[in-house]
């Protein structure tokens, strides 16, 4: 018995260990990872900040004419777009963006408003269609290390039906990156731009005012917004990509980090157990060795059976 138990413990061992190892691979992969996101995060925003500000400078001048500009008070038709990874093993990342989507849409649906979902991640397409909700697009291959491009082609999907009058809203939901410590979910409103300055969340009312000085704009102020709107997306979902990717890098280094640890632990604990079942298959086998070693003892010392024998002789 006790030696099936030890062939069993073995055998988890020898598993966890190659858990383990896997585990350590791809914590490592994610450290690494984890400072090449950082410094595209810290690349891209001198360009963000520059289109953030030329739209702030056009949207003063418009005023709230312009449709591409304002809170809309009672949008019937939302668009929403959910960035999350194409893999899992990433901790809460996947979960918590996905839980705040299904959030949003179920009180959103609850006061009478029809979405239209677009998600980038494979994550997302099992989510939902668990959930039995439908996805107008699905980017997927995107999340590891996005491009501009890939921006572009998400941009496109939202854009267009923005312009065209199709979609009143468009609202985000994504992970800010704000260091390696903390990675925050947010939703915010992508399209039409916030009052106060894009990129600004709330109403705006904390936004920094747009520099002062004199512009003349050609196009007019009208019609260069609507050529900025669609770079301006492009910037902001960019952004978002590459903020998501160093988050996912971020909570899957954490994740397998703690799943290392673990692994150790329980390979040290089954270790034990199966040296403590060794030990006492070897002490009985001893007990038993030494038994037999005394009974023989015993019998060699006279401590068996008497044996009579008879001897004949001639008188």
């Amino acid at each position: 018995m006790s030696s099936g138990q030890e062939r069993v413990l073995r055998r988890r061992i020898h598993s966890i260990e190659s858990t383990e190892k896997l585990t350590r691979a791809m914590d490592l992969i994610s450290a690494s990872q984890i400072v090449h996101a950082q410094a595209r995060i810290r690349a891209s925003r001198p360009y963000v900040e520059g289109i953030e500000e030329v739209l702030a400078i056009t949207a003063s001048d418009v005023g709230s004419s312009s449709p591409v500009r304002g809170v809309p008070e009672d949008p019937r038709r939302v668009l929403v777009v959910a960035i999350v990874a194409d893999r899992g093993l990433c901790g809460a990342y996947n979960s918590s963006v996905l839980r705040a989507t299904d959030r949003l849409l179920r009180a959103g649906e609850a006061e009478g408003r029809a979405y239209t979902v677009v998600t980038v991640g494979r994550r997302a397409q099992s989510f939902f269609r668990f959930h039995g909700r439908r996805i107008e697009k699905s980017f997927v291959k995107m999340s590891d290390r996005p491009t501009y491009e890939d921006a572009r082609q998400v941009a496109a999907e939202i854009v267009g039906p923005f312009l065209a009058g199709d979609v009143d809203l468009v609202e985000l939901v994504s992970t800010r990156f704000r260091s390696a410590g903390a990675q925050q979910v947010e939703v915010r409103q992508l399209l039409p731009l916030v009052p106060g300055g894009p990129g600004t969340e709330g109403d705006g009312k904390d936004a920094a005012p747009p520099p002062a000085g004199f512009y003349d704009f050609e196009p007019p102020a009208e019609d260069l917004l609507a050529t900025l709107v669609p770079r301006y997306a492009e910037t902001v979902l960019f952004q978002a990509l590459l903020e998501g990717a160093a988050s996912e890098h971020t909570s899957r280094q954490r994740a397998m980090s703690a799943a290392t640890e673990n692994a150790d632990e329980l390979a040290t604990t089954l270790s034990r157990l199966m040296n403590r079942i060794r030990q006492d298959s070897i002490t009985t086998e001893i007990m038993e060795v030494v038994g037999g070693a005394e009974a023989l003892r015993g019998a060699g010392s006279g401590g068996g059976p008497e044996v009579l024998t008879t001897s004949s002789s001639e008188e």
